[in-house]
């Protein structure tokens, strides 16, 4: 337990402080192998790059093509000119709520948070940049309007992070809706507020909005005409209908949308070629940045140790909702992925907690709730979600995670505390 600890620790710290991921990852997996006992050779060549690749094999895709989507949407000037739109309607003053809702309605719509990141990410650099409001607040902005409360909290959301509870304690989407609600708003409301007095924060410093260091010395297109709003927002419109109406698969969906928007900008076809260069180049680094963490988090798995969590954890607390709500929010931050860390809690002691549920006359829609709302309360600066977010803005862990931590950490944690006390109270 120890080696992982220290393993964890070491993941964290480095990129804290701007380490790259993609060696530091393999590095600390090292070090927890070799205090484990285990070979390192084999350890690496064995569960970290099956971790490693098992990802990229399954995501590599969506990265893809959800990367082209987003530098087609600011190369064309389709994201500029949706950015300029919603600035009008809610105006500069709301920037961030414009993000966070754009982001919130995307997750419980069923869109992978994946591609929320990509999708939504060239509209929210507009709108900052037209709201003069400083970049690093885009991470934390985004990890609480997808990966905490429409993730986790909100009843009937279709993420994975709240369909798992259900096979375990025969539950739906739904369970639980007066805690869910109740742990939404102390998230959404909680995070907000957070995030705006940051805003003024910066604001009073003279810190405002820096251009990305690929976009400077880049500005051939400033002056030229952006298409409509209208026409800029059908790709965009086309991807959440196909993924939440028509059921289609994200991949076809987000190619389709690609399609979409060289079709509408036919007259920008100049812009396609560099676009699908960078896009692609893009995806490369942020897949990998995210699955070498997964790759970290698989060899964890392997460690012998790591089964005694499971005991220490299922008995750590007399309260059955405490137990879970431990289990499944130190499984996720140790893994780095909320839905891999309910995975491994779940299946090693979701069938204990649902007895639990019968003996003692708590509901089982309550160990779903709780389940689901610890699972997001986990983002530690190993995570991959997170990653993927930092990857993909070009910041850093240094620059975002303070807020980062407040907003989908501490807030959620105080949420999951709630929810604990009113499962114990009976409340549904």
């Amino acid at each position: 337990m120890l080696s992982i600890i220290i393993g964890l620790l070491l993941l964290m710290v480095l990129a804290y402080f701007g380490w790259s991921i993609i060696w530091v990852a393999p590095l600390a997996a090292g070090v927890v192998a070799l205090l484990s006992g285990l070979n390192v050779y084999d350890t690496y060549t064995g569960p970290y790059m099956e971790g490693l690749v098992g990802f990229v094999l399954k995501w590599f895709p969506i990265f893809l093509l959800g990367a082209i989507f987003g530098t087609l949407m600011e190369k064309t000037g389709a994201a500029k000119s949706v950015a300029q739109k919603v600035t009008q309607l809610i105006g500069k003053k709301r920037a961030l709520l414009g993000v966070l809702i754009a982001a919130a309605l995307l997750t419980y719509g069923g869109v992978s948070l994946f591609v929320v990141v990509f999708a939504i990410y060239p509209i929210a650099l507009e709108l900052f940049r037209e709201a003069n409001i400083s970049r690093r607040l885009l991470v934390p902005t985004f990890a609480l309007g997808a990966f905490t409360f429409t993730m986790t909290s909100m009843p009937g959301t279709p993420q994975i992070q709240n369909l798992i509870p259900m096979e375990y304690f025969n539950t739906t989407p739904t369970a639980g809706p007066i805690i869910g609600i109740v742990t939404t708003l102390i998230m959404a409301v909680g995070g907000y507020f957070w995030l705006a007095y940051r805003q003024k924060q910066l604001s009073a410093k003279g810190e405002g909005f820096t251009e990305p260091e690929e976009a400077k010395g880049n500005t051939e297109d400033e002056d030229e005409d952006t298409p409509n709003w209208i026409i800029s927002l059908l790709p965009l419109l086309v991807v959440v209908v196909l993924l939440n109406i028509v059921k289609l698969e994200p991949l076809y969906a987000l190619l389709i949308g690609v399609l979409s928007i060289m079709v509408l900008n036919i007259k920008k076809y100049k812009s396609f070629i560099p676009s699908l260069n960078q896009g692609g180049a893009g995806s490369v680094m942020a897949i990998l940045n995210t699955s070498a963490a997964v790759g970290f988090g698989a060899v964890i798995a392997v460690v012998p140790a790591f089964n005694n969590i499971t005991g220490w954890l299922l008995n750590i607390s007399d309260n059955p909702l405490i137990a879970e709500g431990l289990a499944v929010q130190i499984m996720a931050m140790v893994t780095g992925s909320a839905s891999g860390g309910m995975g491994i809690a779940l299946t090693t002691l979701g069938d204990t907690f649902y007895e639990m549920s019968q003996s003692t006359g708590i509901s089982p829609e309550v160990f779903h709730r709780i389940a689901a709302v610890a699972s997001g309360a986990s983002i530690l600066p190993n995570n991959g979600a997170l990653l993927t977010l930092i990857a993909v803005t070009g910041l850093s862990h240094k620059e975002t995670y303070k807020d980062v931590f407040m907003v989908a950490l501490l807030i959620p944690t105080i949420a999951l505390i709630v929810g604990i006390l009113m499962g114990g109270l009976g409340i549904v």
